[in-house]
């Protein structure tokens, strides 16, 4: 089952309202309370078995983390996405379902600064761990180093 729309409607029978199509019709929006419960579902009932990235985009109104999901079947990619509070960017971790999220959300939480919470290791991978603020967030302050 790789139509995304047929996924969708499936998902939605399973979860309700938790879960939707993007406008574009190709990802799936998911309540971020009930992301965990989604990957798992997908994993373990569909061809996209393979968790290729966990990255975010940092809108105006809200965080949204996405998950680039991989069909062995056929190489088609999946997106799943969860909206998340632009004051206090948290969602579950997805290492229970793929240990392969671990370093991925690590890169998130350093350059995005969204929490994984239940996350074995949540630590900088890419910065220093001295270093303030997350250089992707759109409000971060880029300033020249003080010469010597």
């Amino acid at each position: 089952m790789n139509n995304i729309k047929d996924m969708a409607e499936g998902l939605i029978t399973k979860f309700g309202t938790k879960v939707g199509l993007s406008e574009d019709e190709k990802s799936l929006v998911v309540a971020a309370e009930d992301i965990i419960d989604v990957l798992q579902e997908i994993k373990e009932n569909t061809d996209y078995t393979f968790l290729e990235d966990v990255t975010a985009v940092d809108y105006p109104e809200c965080f949204t983390a996405v998950y680039h999901l991989l069909s062995l079947q056929d190489g088609q990619i999946l997106r799943v996405k969860a909206n998340l509070d632009k004051e206090n960017p948290q969602i579950e971790s997805a290492v229970s379902v793929w240990n392969s999220a671990n370093v991925m959300e690590r890169e998130t939480y350093d350059l995005m600064g969204i929490i994984f919470t239940d996350h074995p290791d949540l630590k900088r991978v890419l910065c220093p761990d001295d270093f303030e603020g997350h250089p992707l967030r759109k409000d971060f302050k880029v300033e020249a180093a003080p010469r010597q």
